[in-house]
């Protein structure tokens, strides 16, 4: 099975290439790396032509528009079985591929999601508190559901990889979605297809520009609570079609 990696990139020059090699040496040569990018103004573009590697597809959009807009562009434009989300400063610890592919062919789910240590902007792994994910709890599903709701968050796209056919239940993403990454594991936890990978697969990098990362205000947080119900209702209405 083909892999496609997404990518959405907006100014990430100074990390971009280190991730991308550490994606790179994991894939095979049919395998492809779809990046979108929302209109960089620094020189992230360039430094990925620069690697000047086949596989990778750069894409950019016409104006910024935000993450959310562009992981689901970049989804849309895979061409592989498997697809990999990544985002643009971590690192690929080796043998993800490996073991996330094994995991969702082995258990024939349609999303897997594993685990991840954390480093600084200089490569050097950091304590940052953070739940993440239990193979035990894989088939809990609506457990997972309200973990998501009540803001445990334990899923992350940069940790996750799906099958293409979960596309025809998460694309288009509404425009109403503040995260991708919760919108595809709510979806496949209500189609109760999703696995739980304890193995730590990647290193994501917190610094001052990671958005991913931030500590969000209340409101906002209560707000998150109404798209997390309208979300869950389009859902159960697209697998209903």
């Amino acid at each position: 099975m083909n892999i496609s990696v997404c990518m959405a990139s907006y100014n990430g020059a100074e990390f971009i290439e280190e991730q991308l090699y550490s994606i790179l040496n994991q894939l095979s040569e049919r395998d492809e790396v779809v990046i979108v990018d929302d209109c960089s103004i620094d020189d992230t573009v360039q430094k990925i032509e620069l690697i000047n590697d086949s596989r990778i597809k750069i894409f950019k959009n016409d104006r910024n528009k935000g993450h959310v807009f562009t992981f689901g562009r970049a989804i849309g434009l895979t061409e592989n079985e498997i697809i990999f989300m990544s985002d643009q400063d971590d690192i690929w610890l080796n043998g993800r591929v490996a073991v996330m592919t094994e995991a969702l062919v082995k258990k024939n789910s349609l999303l897997v999601s594993s685990n991840s240590n954390f480093i600084n902007s200089g490569g050097e792994t950091i304590e940052y508190k953070i739940d993440g994910v239990q193979s035990n709890n894989s088939k809990k599903h609506l457990r997972n559901i309200i973990d998501i709701f009540t803001g445990k968050e334990n899923y992350y796209g940069c940790a996750m990889a799906f099958k293409k056919e979960l596309n025809k239940t998460i694309l288009p993403i509404p425009n109403y979605v503040e995260s991708h990454d919760l919108w595809i594991a709510t979806a496949a936890n209500l189609l109760r297809s999703n696995v739980h990978c304890d193995e730590i697969t990647l290193s994501r990098r917190v610094h001052g520009n990671n958005a991913s990362i931030i500590k969000r205000p209340f409101l906002v947080k209560l707000w998150s609570r109404v798209v997390f119900f309208r979300s869950v209702f389009q859902l159960i209405i697209r697998n209903f079609k």
